[in-house]
């Protein structure tokens, strides 16, 4: 059984990481929740959480922690200390062998290290120098995927691989290109460089708010594999 999290962690890596109590506590460095974290290494103990506090505040960060499937007494203990839950994820995949990989004309390539369009796509859609930082750390095979629709680039996302398991990441579209068919294009270009890499399967994580995303995922023929939520110290 694919290990997610560990497909997550190897393809959007953090800067570093170090041991708070029984936690692994991600250094982030502005990349967002996902590498500048704290997930539970061990059985869970009361005392941990507050070591991973003090890990966390050391690199400078807010508490955060993330809560996987099986994790609920340690979900309960964050809630308790005040933590509130914020960002509830959901992991789609699909086995390569169900996904189109078709790209229409001109409309997306695969490419490394990113074009200067891809990166002003990024950023026009939020994903600045921070995030694009941790792609760079990843080691293994990676690639940017730039969109392209009415003459102009509009969309672009990063894909890398570990082991037999591809994930996507960071797929935007410049609002206004947006439910235009450009989004598929990527995702299809995207499988077709997983495959051609050695994958057996294309994964995502994105946010149960995000209904077009989840719905056009869906539509692909991906499936909600897996969830998990965050939790952060309460804001008055």
């Amino acid at each position: 059984m694919t290990d997610f999290f560990a497909v997550i962690d190897a393809t959007w890596p953090p800067a570093t990481t170090r041991r708070g109590g029984g936690f692994l506590v991600r250094e982030g460095l502005g990349g967002g929740s996902r590498v500048s974290c704290a997930s539970l290494e061990t059985p869970f103990e009361a005392a941990d959480i507050a070591a991973a506090e003090a890990a966390h505040r050391a690199l400078g960060q807010e508490p955060k922690f993330m809560a996987r499937p099986g994790e609920e007494a340690l979900d309960a203990a964050l809630a308790a200390r005040g933590y509130e839950l914020f960002d509830p994820v959901v992991i789609h995949a699909a086995p390569l062998s169900k996904l189109s990989t078709d790209v229409p004309p001109v409309t997306a390539f695969v490419h490394w290290p990113p074009l200067a369009i891809t990166r002003e796509v990024w950023a026009e859609t939020g994903i600045g120098a921070e995030r694009q930082a941790v792609m760079e750390r990843v080691t293994g095979p990676k690639a940017a995927v730039l969109g392209r629709i009415r003459d102009r680039a509009a969309g672009a996302a990063f894909i890398a691989l570990h082991e037999r398991t591809a994930m996507l990441h960071a797929l935007t579209v410049l609002p206004e290109y947006r439910r235009a068919g450009l989004a598929r294009a990527i995702m299809a270009e995207a499988a077709r460089w997983a495959a051609e890499a050695g994958a057996e399967d294309l994964s995502l994580v994105v946010t149960r708010a995000n209904v077009p995303a989840n719905a056009l995922y869906q539509s692909l023929g991906m499936e909600v594999v897996s969830a998990y939520h965050y939790r952060r110290e309460g804001r008055a």
